[in-house]
């Protein structure tokens, strides 16, 4: 009896020749990623508009033409555009594609005196620095208001005088840096845990402080962005702190109370003119006024920071858990559906028990993990002021100033982020490497003048050349999504 045998696959960019396959594949990845959150987004807006049908006229009071279309085209047309994304995705992949082979040709013919290892290293790494360096100045060379300013001319007569800055492409080069700072200390630690092994010395506390890697660089990361995000929100994305904001739920009074009890403004057992800071909001929650004067409470009672929960600091913390846990599961839910469902179909989602429930535990595990972050920050706050800080700082009135001046603050920003060890191991990476060039990002300034860019677009263009080199000997060494978007690409 014949046996049939099944053909494979057919890729889809099969008739694409090999050579341009990366390319193709970078720039279509580079598309999704700037068309897709836009997309969304867009689509979300339009939805909400005809649900509360909302009509938009001019001036004339003539209808206006749908704008939707007019949006969609903007947002599917822009990443075409010269200096893109998805044209720096595709010049930088293939420019490393193209290049190697012949860098790889010239190094052959001048440095026989080398071996065969060290000189595909030395081409891919010269391949992959070249085309990152280039790369990113297509993206540097667009000017963008944001990174425009003008100066009055020292003769009134003469028109301003135009400066452009650098920093555009700063989140993107510590991403790059990030990524290739993973690579080394992983590469490092595998080659300390083979030589330990062959000599019987790897012990428990080696293997704990590999699984501890990842936790301790997103608690110390995201201790680093909340502390940012409390006295120097300016120096995050716009779009990061308006997320933080909303997922902490505090009051900005409270926040500028401890802000300026950091600077000095409000001091305690002095009239500094401050009561109606937080006298404001005893009105508004109905409590004494007098809690809000910190010439009188020293300090101001902690259900302040409960915010109408009440004066228990574990019910506040309770309480935060639980909003935040519903909050949380109102966006990891529906995510891990659509997850679910792409790559198990509706029919087998639903006649299954057993996925459908890890869909669930995946969920609640991740809305957990953000619950609890937010809870130990703000319990955080509580342990220092409250409940042991002052039986360590003391309790005298300069006491309670450095309490609230900062280290109630550092408190909760050193606990949040160890609520990472509630979340899947396998995400613990992602999550951090997420969060890591973020929190570098607080450390440099956000523009700076465009004679020093070089340095950035050097760091950028010797990070992907570290990443890209380890990847063409090691896959697995580059981990989490890049890992992922690396083995597409190539």
């Amino acid at each position: 009896m014949a046996t049939s045998t099944r053909s494979p696959r057919r890729s889809w960019d099969a008739p694409v020749p090999p050579i341009f396959r990366p390319l193709l594949r970078a720039y279509l990845i580079g598309y999704a990623s700037a068309v897709g959150p836009r997309f969304l987004s867009l689509l979300i807006q339009y939805t909400l508009r005809r649900q509360k049908k909302e009509r938009e006229t001019n001036g004339n009071g003539k209808k206006r033409k749908d704008s939707f279309l007019v949006a969609l085209q903007r947002v599917l047309l822009r990443p075409m555009e010269t200096q893109s994304f998805p044209t720096f995705c595709a010049a930088l992949v293939g420019g490393y594609t193209f290049l190697e082979l012949p860098l790889k040709s010239i190094i052959d013919r001048n440095g026989s005196n080398i071996s065969e290892l060290a000189r595909k290293r030395l081409s891919r790494f010269l391949a992959s620095f070249i085309s990152a360096w280039m790369s990113l100045q297509l993206l540097q060379s667009k000017q963008t208001p944001d990174f425009t300013g003008t100066t009055p001319h020292p003769h009134p007569s003469k028109p301003p005088v135009t400066t452009h800055f650098a920093g555009r492409t700063l989140d993107l080069t510590l991403l790059a840096a990030t990524r290739a700072l993973d690579v080394i200390v992983g590469e490092l630690w595998a080659r300390r845990r083979t030589r330990r092994e062959a000599a019987g010395h790897w012990t428990r506390w080696d293997a704990r402080i590999g699984r501890l890697a990842d936790p301790a660089l997103f608690a110390f990361s995201s201790g680093l962005v909340m502390w940012t995000w409390f006295y120097e929100p300016a120096r995050l994305p716009p779009a990061y702190q308006r997320w933080i904001s909303t997922a902490a739920a505090v009051d900005n009074r409270l926040i500028t109370a401890l802000q300026r009890c950091r600077d000095g403004t409000l001091r305690y057992g002095r009239d500094t003119g401050q009561a109606p800071l937080l006298g404001s909001m005893c009105d508004d929650y109905l409590w004494p006024r007098h809690w809000g004067d910190p010439a009188v409470s020293i300090p101001f009672p902690c259900e302040i920071v409960h915010m109408g929960v009440g004066p228990s600091c574990e019910h506040h913390a309770l309480s935060r858990f639980t909003r935040s846990f519903t909050w949380a599961m109102t966006t990891y839910l529906p995510l891990s559906l659509l997850l679910a469902l792409r790559s198990r179909g509706p029919r087998s989602l639903l006649t299954s028990p057993p996925a459908l429930r890890r869909v669930l535990l995946s969920a609640a595990r991740s809305s957990a993990f953000l619950g609890a972050f937010i809870t130990f920050f703000y319990y955080g706050v509580c342990l220092a002021r409250t409940r042991i800080g002052p039986h360590i700082v003391g309790t005298s009135t300069p006491c309670r100033q450095r309490l609230d001046g900062g280290i109630c603050v550092g408190t909760g920003c050193f606990l949040c982020g160890w609520s990472i060890l509630l979340e899947h191991a396998g995400r613990r990476k992602d999550i951090a490497l997420f969060v890591a060039p973020r929190a570098l990002a607080t450390l440099v300034p956000r523009k700076y003048g465009k004679e020093k860019e070089w340095r950035e677009t050097a760091v950028f263009a010797t990070s992907v050349a570290v990443v890209l080199t380890v990847f063409a000997e090691n896959r697995r060494r580059v981990r989490g999504v890049m890992g992922g978007v690396l083995n597409g690409v190539f």
